[in-house]
């Protein structure tokens, strides 16, 4: 993996930019601290040799003084720098964390087919979270400790030309070892990575199945590969961190053989008289002072391998595109929408087709009541009508929009949706009603709520709609969750709602509320239900009957009823529930 300095670049200007004003702040601090490292030194020598000359105890006093001042200023300095610095860092890794996270929600389910939950939290965490040096740091560090190194190099040349020409050479020599070793580990740390993301990943699986895990005897097996996962990520990170410690020593070797040799040219001038023991002083205090830039460039270069495989991480998932893109914002009509799909054929992947050559309509205030066995198709059509995915061939038109020119925020604000599996946060009572949406008022919220008969529930609650609902929303009946599902769609007030088995999984009484909470919100709107159950279905104005992808019949809902010989009217007698097992 080779990261191209233009990548670090674009990350860094995007990122940075919108700091201008402590990024300067940083500059100005950094340029401060480098200044009164290069002064110290000076002070010391002109005490060391002041002291040889016989200067009063007050002048060696007063230099001490100023000393003292110089290095508490130092330390301020130092200070203020690392706090402006962490704060730079770490509003970039949030705003570079946030931009990720959203990029991930607005893929396809293709996209999150593929990713578990734990590996992508791993990715807008993980990998987020080890770039926070790289936008604090690197580059104050690079410039700084570069333009420190300069500083020290020119004030030995200004002392004497071979003990500059000697440290010089070492220096660069160490620069070049630094810059070809630049991407040695990147590799082993992006496979570190990834490792750590498949933990998380098989974590999050498998803490998600305790239940199952438990009931059938598998914990033995679940630790097993939870230890496997934990020791190649172990083996790993090991092998990463031994690579990159072992491409920066190097540095250290040629630093140790330019201090004995600047040390060894200053003691042979001191000997000829040429310059004072202060300037020997400071030629070996310089060149200590060489050792804390290369170290903090020696720390930056493993801190940049390990950024350089979170950047690549990263980039791979930024560089990917959804399926489907947004519409050119064609507004559809309000009140009930009016459905229509046009030879729609699907399939996931390029595999055989899901659903093929759908023809069929539905007019606004309608309701269409869809059948099948499992593997028909019918929640890929409630996924297409939501347009989570786009047709293979075919048209769908919604209010007589087409999909691909609605914006997806118009179209998902103007289609509802209940399923059997309702997805609630650890959030508050108002927040998984509204979805986080403070423009709706608790008035509204209150109203939606005695209309489905929750008005008791609400106010038994200890905090009425500021109760935060337990994790998964536990404590809550399938009866309760489902009424708040039909809460959020009735909220929405969308044209078109759509039923995906909402009531397959209630036992008869919860079952007879739930209906009608669905009776209510069908009114005046246009609806799609996807059921096994005939109860469901036996309001609907049309049915339509999936069947090896394919509409294997369709008609209103009376006619096939009266019809002998319709597939409808035979599972009407024979039991819908067991006529589609």
């Amino acid at each position: 993996m080779n990261i191209s300095l233009h990548s670090y670049r674009r990350l860094l200007s995007t990122y940075l930019k919108p700091q201008r004003l402590r990024v300067g702040m940083l500059a100005v601090l950094l340029g401060g601290s480098i200044s009164l490292q290069l002064v110290s030194p000076q002070i010391l020598r002109y005490f060391i040799d002041t002291a040889r000359s016989g200067a009063s105890l007050r002048t060696l006093t007063g230099v001490a003084l100023f000393f003292l001042a110089v290095a508490l200023a130092g330390q301020l300095v130092s200070v203020a720098e690392t706090y402006v610095a962490e704060n730079v860092g770490w509003t970039a890794a949030n705003r570079l964390r946030a931009d990720l996270a959203l990029h991930c929600l607005q893929l396809d389910p293709g996209f999150h087919n593929l990713h578990t939950p734990g590996d992508l939290i791993e990715r807008i965490d993980g990998d987020v979270a080890a770039l926070g040096n790289f936008f604090s740091r690197f580059v104050g560090y690079v410039l700084g400790n570069g333009i420190l190194l300069i500083g020290v190099l020119v004030l030995l040349w200004r002392i004497d030309w071979r003990i500059g020409l000697a440290v010089t050479t070492f220096v660069g020599a160490a620069l070049i070892v630094l810059s070809y070793f630049r991407n040695f580990a990147v590799p082993h740390w992006a496979a570190a990575r990834q490792a750590n993301a498949d933990l998380f990943g098989y974590l999050e699986e498998r803490l998600g199945g305790t239940e199952d895990i438990r009931s059938s005897g598998a914990v033995a097996y679940a630790l097993r590969g939870f230890f496997g996962a934990s020791r190649d990520l172990l083996y790993k990170q090991r092998r990463a961190a031994l690579i990159g410690v072992a491409t920066t020593q190097n540095t250290f070797v040629l630093f140790g053989l330019g201090t004995a040799v600047s040390l060894t040219i200053a003691a042979y001038l001191f000997k000829l008289g040429a310059i004072t023991i202060g300037t020997a002083y400071l030629v070996f205090s310089y060149t200590e002072m060489l050792s804390r830039p290369l170290d903090q460039l020696t720390r930056q270069l493993q801190d940049l391998q390990q950024a350089s495989a979170s950047i690549g991480r990263i980039q791979s998932i930024l560089s990917l595109r959804s399926a489907v893109q947004d519409g050119s914002g064609v507004r559809m009509p309000d009140g009930p929408l009016s459905v229509e799909m046009d030879a729609v054929s699907f399939g996931y992947d390029g595999e055989e087709p899901v659903l093929q050559d759908l023809d069929f309509s539905i007019p606004p205030g309608q309701l269409l009541g869809v059948l099948g066995r499992t593997g028909s198709g019918k929640t890929t059509l409630t996924r297409l009508l939501f347009r989570l995915y786009d047709p293979a061939a075919g048209s769908i038109r919604l209010g007589g929009v087409d999909l691909r020119d609605a914006r997806l925020q118009d179209l998902r604000r103007r289609v509802g949706i209940v399923t059997q599996d309702i997805q609630l946060f650890h959030a508050t009572v108002r927040d998984n009603l509204t979805f986080f949406d403070r423009t709706i008022s608790d008035e509204r919220i209150m109203e939606t709520l005695a209309e489905l008969g929750l008005v008791d529930w609400c106010r038994a609650l200890p905090d009425g709609l500021d109760t935060r609902l337990p994790p998964g929303g536990g404590g809550l009946s399938a009866g309760e969750a489902q009424l708040l599902a039909f809460a959020r769609v009735f909220l929405k007030n969308p044209g078109l709602v759509i039923l995906d088995e909402a009531s397959s999984r209630l036992d008869p009484a919860t079952e007879r509320r739930v209906e009608r909470a669905v009776s209510r919100l069908l009114e005046g709107r246009t609806g799609v239900v996807i059921a096994h159950r005939l109860q469901t279905v036996q309001r609907a104005d049309a049915i339509m009957i999936l069947e090896d992808a394919r509409v294997c019949e369709y008609g209103a809902h009376k006619q096939l009823v009266a019809d002998p010989q319709s597939r409808f009217s035979h599972l009407l007698k024979t039991g819908l529930e067991e006529a589609l097992a």
